[in-house]
């Protein structure tokens, strides 16, 4: 056993926890997973199914710590998971999954199979079988700062020009505020309007708040390609710098991996609570309108509809927030089939779209989100993650849709009421 398949096989029996083996021995095998599966339902390929995914896990977990398992392997009718077999897995593991959690709510025994891929993936990297797109952006992300390479002069440029194009000063490195505001890097580079969205709201509802140099970028490589060590060192980042600056609450953008990796793992990852709140961006403009605080003016006359990002509503729970701020603006929202906690990823989550040789297949998945956008018969689609918005806008090119993809964020500060800015 060469030194990367040990090193992956101790990975795999590290993550190998009271939960994973209550899922692979409750397990039933019905294949509800597989429909709820876009890569199965666009491709019809069995290999797609969600639990299968997971074969490398399961035989290690019943070769290791069940009785049937070690006489199995022990008889020789059980043979050990190979360095072959994890290269012929890796493909099934990171390009035909986004994590977006879909699979475990139809699981009739409620297995949590998002769970066990991300564990699963802890052994792939450790083992070596990482696409070389995503070691590269996570390797990024730990020496520079961020997975798409951006240093702090970049965010300092995109600053000079909010401030220049709204006449706001963006605070920064400014202690004892509300809110800290974090970016991903796909809103620092391709979206830089969603800062200047953020200075007019938070001027009009009176938001103190800052950014901070070294903890702009809040994607995080580590928890898509399955190291948790790294994934601590770029959630401590924030961390600090939250600490240092004695803010109540940091945002995370409209970004999806962002809001879980700090939301939900961070505290886990540390290995103690967080000493300020994290909330979604989503969730603070709810706050503030339901406050008086965000004042709007004018409604958007076109057809609009909503992609729900899947870790911000399925696996996030920030569902109604998003349909409370439309519904202030818009005339004519529609939404979409399976919308809410049930919506089809765009396809391109979970490192997907980082991974450029899964191209092919993502597009081939959006077809489904394809179908659900046609069926509302809209030209414009609202949503809340930059990375969804970037392989929506790619997908609809590539399919010749004439659909506008605009950020929700930027969408109310259209409508914002600048006689009610103080």
């Amino acid at each position: 056993m060469n030194a990367n398949l040990a090193r992956g096989i101790n990975a795999f029996k590290e993550v190998i926890d009271a939960p994973i083996a209550s899922f692979f021995s409750s397990c039933v095998h019905c294949g509800l997973c597989a429909e709820a599966c876009l890569f199965y339902t666009e491709t019809g390929e069995a290999k797609y199914t969600p639990i299968h995914k997971l074969e490398p896990l399961r035989r290690i977990w019943q070769q290791e710590y069940t009785l049937t398992g070690k006489l199995a392997k022990l008889l020789g009718l059980s043979k050990s998971v190979t360095d072959e077999e994890l290269a012929e897995w890796e493909p099934l593991v990171y390009d035909s999954c986004t994590l977006c959690g879909r699979c475990s709510m139809v699981c009739p025994v409620g297995n949590d199979i998002t769970y066990m891929i991300r564990k699963l993936r802890e052994g792939m990297a450790a083992s070596g079988h990482a696409p070389p797109d995503l070691i590269g952006a996570t390797t990024r992300a730990v020496t520079i700062g961020s997975p798409m390479g951006i240093k702090w002069p970049a965010v300092l440029a995109q600053i000079k020009h909010v401030e220049k194009d709204t006449g706001i000063t963006v605070p920064v490195e400014q202690a004892c505020v509300d809110y800290l505001v974090l970016m991903s890097s796909m809103e620092i580079i391709n979206f830089p309007e969603y800062l200047a969205a953020l200075s007019r709201i938070f001027k009009q509802a009176g938001v103190s708040w800052t950014l901070a140099q070294d903890a702009f970028e809040a994607t995080n490589s580590g928890i898509q390609i399955g190291a948790s060590d790294l994934a601590r060192e770029i959630v401590s980042r924030i961390v600090v710098a939250a600490d240092r600056l004695k803010v109540k609450c940091v945002i995370s953008p409209e970004c999806g991996h962002a809001f879980t990796a700090l939301r939900w793992e961070g505290p886990n990852l540390m290995g103690r609570p967080f000493g300020f709140e994290v909330k979604h961006i989503l969730e603070v403009l709810d706050e503030l309108s339901i406050a008086g605080r965000l004042k709007t003016k004018g409604r958007d006359q076109r057809p609009l509809t909503y992609h729900d990002p899947c870790q911000i509503a399925r696996r996030g729970g920030v569902v109604e927030q998003p349909r409370r701020l439309l519904n202030a603006v818009a005339d004519d929202f529609r939404e979409m089939s399976d919308a809410g906690t049930m919506n089809w990823c765009c396809g391109g989550g979970g490192g997907v779209s980082a991974n450029s040789r899964a191209e092919p297949l993502m597009l081939q998945a959006f077809r489904h989100k394809k179908g659900q956008i046609e069926a509302t018969g809209v030209s414009t689609l609202v949503t809340a993650c930059a990375n969804c918005r970037i392989v929506m806008e790619e997908s609809l090119e590539h399919y010749h849709m004439k659909v506008e993809v605009v950020g929700l964020t930027e969408l109310l500060a259209q409508y914002l009421d600048e006689d009610k800015t103080p």
